[in-house]
């Protein structure tokens, strides 16, 4: 089972693609937007990434839900599972191939922190930048089971990496 999209080197349109994007979305939210991001690795240069293009829309809650989903489906996105309470996923395919993925989360919700703090850590290390391509490459290269044990097996590396900054929160 394949992954949504194959790893790929740094594509620096894809700053681009989040600030148009970013145009598209806002209009879906009304007085609950509070900022939007552009998280995961196509948002750190020179990394390689699926070239999905990442979004986290931070809200003060989540208000007219359908009103959301009903111009989010109009931009082409869909509503996927719940990723944990109070966040929110929509994804985006085009002819058959992810694109864009939304991440709408709650004020205070831990993977706010956790996305921009990942993030911006990769930006500044080069060092563990480079470490958490190797580790994508190598999942990608064993990988069977598709998205979910890409993610499973990713996961472990990013909370040790993050580990002693959320530490610092308690």
């Amino acid at each position: 089972m394949a992954l949504t999209r194959k790893i790929s080197p740094y594509d620096p349109q894809w700053p681009l693609q989040f600030s148009t994007e970013k145009q598209r979305v806002t209009q879906a939210f009304d007085a609950e937007l509070i900022d939007i991001h552009h998280v995961g690795s196509t948002a750190v240069p020179e990394i390689y990434a699926k070239p999905e293009i990442d979004i986290l829309v931070v809200v003060s809650q989540h208000l007219n839900e359908e009103d959301r989903s009903a111009v989010l489906h109009t931009l082409g996105y869909v509503r996927g599972s719940d990723l944990s309470v109070g966040h929110h996923f929509y994804r985006r395919d085009i002819d058959g191939v992810r694109t864009h993925k939304i991440h709408v989360c709650v004020a205070g919700h831990v993977q706010i922190e956790r996305m921009l703090r990942f993030r911006d850590l990769l930006r500044e290390n080069d060092n563990i930048r480079q470490q958490y391509q190797d580790v994508k490459l190598q999942l990608e290269a064993n990988n069977r089971g598709g998205i979910g044990e890409y993610l499973s097996h990713k996961a472990p590396y990013i909370d040790a990496w993050l580990e002693p900054f959320m530490d610092e929160q308690d």
